[in-house]
């Protein structure tokens, strides 16, 4: 754990819950300023030296105030950049993964590619942008990079699994908030003469909810644990395939305890879950992780799979005492 982690938190509450509401224009510059970028930089190349731990508590807390300006991507890479020995240049920074469309690309002063066995930092005027939006109305741009990188290394890193378990510390997020509204709603919404959670079908689909929350919150920081050793393919294949099924369970119950309300588009649900539905495709789509994680289980057996869960369940441990 980053000993400056509490301090860390409590900057970023305070700035996500300002800015939660904000569009990008306005919030992308203070979140900038605050340096979250430089995250997973070391220390002594001038960043926060900061551990996986500290990025997950960083993207729940910004799904969980629906921020609305890029933060996985530019701590991804500049944290790709700092690994390579690439000097990053100022601005907004964001991340391209084999077979993905490039978040915020239409705003950013650079592109880090990583795939085909290299990671390559890509400056405006080397690639076309054509822009799209997520379910959640965000810049989702598809971009064909025409031109030469200014850097280019070899390298082996998956950046479609760091991008998933972005994804994943993101939902964690997003569905407290979510499962907070609807609990906050059934509490004060009077339905034939009591509240709505005071009928036990609403009690029983709030509960699933809760389990599915809370399915997320360890997966998420089983990836987190395991990013910090080295070694976290099984865990953030199998987190990003759990956070699907999830969001597929979890969503359809906050809207339906809801009501017409859970629809209504300057209800604070939708930021929520329109995110949720979104992340749920991007960095790998359910079925993507599931073949990923299905063929790691068949290579291993069942004596072989039980083997390997145990042993990485041990190293997490043994890192966390």
């Amino acid at each position: 754990m980053s000993e400056n982690r509490t301090l860390l938190v409590e900057m970023a509450e305070g700035l996500f819950a300002d800015l939660s509401g904000a569009e990008f224009a306005s919030a992308w510059p203070r979140v900038a300023e605050a340096g979250f970028a430089s995250l997973l930089v070391p220390a002594d190349a001038g960043g926060f030296g900061g551990d996986w731990g500290d990025v997950l508590a960083v993207l729940r807390l910004a799904g969980l105030n629906a921020l609305a300006a890029p933060l996985a991507e530019p701590i991804l890479a500049h944290h790709l950049l700092a690994q390579a020995g690439i000097a990053a240049p100022e601005g907004l920074l964001t991340i391209a993964a084999p077979g993905q469309r490039v978040p915020f690309a239409r705003h950013a002063d650079g592109i880090v590619r990583a795939g085909d066995g290299a990671v390559a930092l890509y400056l405006p005027g080397s690639y076309s942008v054509t822009q799209g939006t997520s379910p959640a109305g965000e810049p989702w741009d598809a971009v064909d990079f025409t031109g030469e990188p200014v850097a280019s290394v070899a390298s082996d890193i998956d950046l479609l699994a760091l991008g998933a378990f972005a994804r994943v510390a993101q939902a964690s997020g997003a569905l407290e908030a979510a499962f907070t509204l609807s609990i906050d709603h059934v509490n004060t919404r009077v339905q034939f003469g009591r509240a709505l959670a005071k009928f036990q079908a609403v009690q029983q689909a709030l509960a699933e909810f809760s389990e599915e929350a809370a399915a997320v919150d360890a997966s998420a920081a089983a990836c987190a644990a395991a990013l910090d050793h080295g070694d976290a393919g099984f865990e953030i294949a199998a987190a990003k395939l759990r956070t699907g099924i999830a969001i597929d369970r979890s969503v359809p119950i906050a809207h339906r305890v809801h009501g017409a309300i859970g629809f209504t588009i300057e209800y604070a649900l939708n930021h929520h879950t329109r995110r949720l539905m979104g992340w749920r495709s991007e960095f790998g789509s359910d079925s993507f992780w599931a073949e990923r994680l299905g063929r790691t289980v068949a290579k291993l057996g069942g004596k072989g799979l039980w083997h390997e869960v145990a042993a990485r369940t041990d190293r997490q441990v043994a890192a966390s005492g």
